[in-house]
């Protein structure tokens, strides 16, 4: 299943992930594809702030760090692959324990390492359309994927009426 949508600024897509975040649960992982600037962190950032994440807490792509946490209503663990080149650094930094953990796991860069990411994970695919606009393709298959997609599309109008998207 997929959904897709246009957000038409880096507002627009923070409130994206911000009304993801009450559908998400512990255990749930987010794998985000994307070029670098498509907007991956800035829905990151919304997803923390839906969580609950102070506003004032920076949220960053964990580039060099590979992972940050974020104490909310449930943890949420930010990871950044971009810079693994290979399967066994990926395993040797201990990576595929959060994937397992108790938290909520935001991968950016997950297309670089699928087989290690659980079937039930859902997909969030960014697209950069101009400056501003993006195209953001939720997907999964698995029911836990499909349960969110279904929830974030009822969501979503209402989120159009807030917000102005498109």
């Amino acid at each position: 299943m997929e959904w897709v949508f246009i957000t038409e600024s880096g507002e627009d897509t923070i409130q994206a992930g911000r009304d993801l975040a009450p559908l998400l649960e512990e255990g749930d992982v987010v794998g985000l594809v994307g070029e670098l600037g498509s907007g991956k962190t800035w829905f990151t950032k919304g997803i923390a702030l839906g969580l609950g994440v102070s506003e004032g807490t920076a949220v960053t792509s964990p580039s060099f760090a590979l992972v940050n946490d974020y104490p909310a209503r449930v943890t949420l663990v930010h990871m950044d692959v971009y810079r693994l080149e290979t399967l066994e650094e990926f395993v040797s930094a201990g990576l595929e324990e959060y994937l397992a953990g108790k938290g909520i796991t935001v991968m950016e860069w997950a297309d670089r390492w699928p087989e290690v990411l659980p079937p039930e994970r859902l997909e969030v695919r960014f697209e950069v359309l101009d400056e501003h606009r993006r195209g953001i393709t939720l997907s999964g298959s698995h029911p836990r994927a499909v349960e969110i997609i279904e929830s974030f599309r009822k969501e979503d109008f209402t989120s159009r009426e807030k917000t102005g998207w498109r």
